[in-house]
């Protein structure tokens, strides 16, 4: 496999030389990580159809887009620290 370069700014390649210290890997595996560890918005959207079919089909829940909208509203206001109501 051919290696190839990434630009990035200086501050950003540092940070990822520590992370990938603290791993014991080199930078190229670190990267290689990060890459394998992050979905796609395709893999996304198959992994909650999928749940949302586990869900249906075990639990008998069913799950409307306006449920799908709310959860996702439930997270944002968690991340930004907003309270939220519950679900």
């Amino acid at each position: 496999m051919a290696d190839t370069t990434v630009k990035v700014d200086p501050v950003v390649r540092d940070r990822l030389m520590v992370l990938a210290r603290e791993r014991g890997l080199t930078m190229r595996d670190l990267i290689a990580e990060l890459a394998g560890a992050t979905p796609t918005k395709a893999e996304l959207e198959r992994r909650y159809r999928a749940t949302k079919a586990y869900c249906e089909t075990h639990f008998g829940v069913t799950l409307t887009d306006e449920d799908h909208d709310r959860a996702e509203q439930v997270w944002k206001d968690l991340e930004a620290g907003r309270p939220v109501d519950s679900l």
